[in-house]
Order: structure tokens, then C-alpha cells, then sequence
């Protein structure tokens, strides 16, 4: 359309079109397809801190806000409204699980995350763990699936209790959850 203004994208636009869009739980990203604005100024640290032009976002519900309509293209980070689509920088991953429940033993245990954004995953098939560890220090990173490609850092104090809930299978250290085993480490590699 001739005569139509460019607008640069910013974070009280994202607000507005949340706002309006607003549905009951988390709104479906998955189904919004709109076109790319642009890159926003905003950037998730590893310990879960956002910021936006270069500044803490201070205020929980804000994030909590944000962190509902992130998405994941092709290795890339999206705020996504039914209008707009912008890129944002993730410097590892988009949410950090900051605690989790036991609930029996064994293979017969079930662990349910919760991040620092309050998203809930209870590990297993559809939420799986995984662990890097960096080639150079051997230092692991634990993460869990919190949902569409999005995964959380597990912190550690929350990865040091999964490890002291492992156990060894099929050559493996690891932790069960919902009938599933996760590896952590080769069992041959621990001291």
C-alpha cells in the first residue's frame, strides 16, 4: 500500500498486540505467521535475564508477557503476534528451570521442571533432557524441552539434586522420568 509509514519495531508495540491478541493459557504462536519487522534491541542472557536496549527488563510479569509469544525458526529467536514477527538475540537458552519435584523412584519416578518464567514441564518424551558438555572443560549443560523448540538451562543446584537421584543404565549415568532414561554421562567416564 502506497503512503503506509514504516514502523520500527519496539517493545510497547510487542505489549499492545499481546494485549490485544490475549487469549486463556499460553497464545498460539505456532499458528501466527505474520511478516518479519525487523530486530528488536532485546536479548536473553543464559541466567534468564532480559533486556531490552541494553537494560534489565525489571519488571516479572513483562517477561512473563515476552517469554508467551517466543518462538523458534530455524535456530532463530521470534517475538511473535498475530501481526508482527521480530528477531531477538538468546545467548543459550530462552528459560532457565530454576526447581523441580521428585515424585517416586526408579523408572517409576517423575520430574516436573518449573522455570523462572513459571512454565511447567514434566520430563519424558515429550519434554526431553539433554547434556552438552564443552569440549574443552568437559563442563556440563543440563537442559529440558519446556515446549515447541524452546528449551531452559537447568540450573545448578536443580541439575547437582537430578544427579544425586542417577542411577547407572545401559552403560549410562542418568535419571528416569516417566518411564524415559536421560544419559548424562557415560558411566565408564565418571571418577
Amino acid at each position: 500500500m502506497s503512503g503506509q509509514k514504516t514502523v520500527t519495531p519496539d517493545a510497547d508495540g510487542l505489549v499492545a498486540s499481546i494485549t490485544a491478541a490475549k487469549t486463556r493459557g499460553l497464545p498460539p504462536v505456532h499458528l501466527w505467521n505474520p511478516p518479519f519487522c525487523g530486530d528488536l534491541d532485546m536479548r536473553i542472557a543464559r541466567d534468564g535475564t532480559w533486556f531490552y536496549q541494553g537494560t534489565p527488563i525489571g519488571r516479572p510479569g513483562l517477561v512473563k508477557l515476552f517469554s508467551s509469544i517466543l518462538k523458534r525458526e530455524e535456530g532463530k529467536y521470534f517475538l511473535v503476534t498475530p501481526v508482527e514477527k521480530v528477531g531477538i538475540t538468546v545467548d543459550d537458552a530462552p528459560f532457565v528451570a530454576i526447581d523441580f519435584e521428585a515424585d517416586g523412584t526408579g523408572e517409576l519416578q517423575v520430574l516436573t521442571f518449573v522455570t523462572h518464567v513459571d512454565d511447567v514441564a514434566v520430563a519424558g518424551a515429550d519434554h526431553p533432557i539433554r547434556v552438552e558438555r564443552d569440549p574443552e572443560t568437559g563442563e556440563p549443560s543440563p537442559y529440558i524441552l519446556i515446549r515447541a523448540d524452546l528449551e531452559a538451562l537447568i540450573d545448578r543446584k536443580s541439575f547437582y539434586r537430578l544427579v544425586d537421584l542417577g542411577s547407572h543404565h545401559d552403560g549410562w549415568f542418568g535419571v528416569w522420568s516417566q518411564g524415559q532414561f536421560f544419559g548424562i554421562i557415560p558411566s565408564n567416564e565418571l571418577p
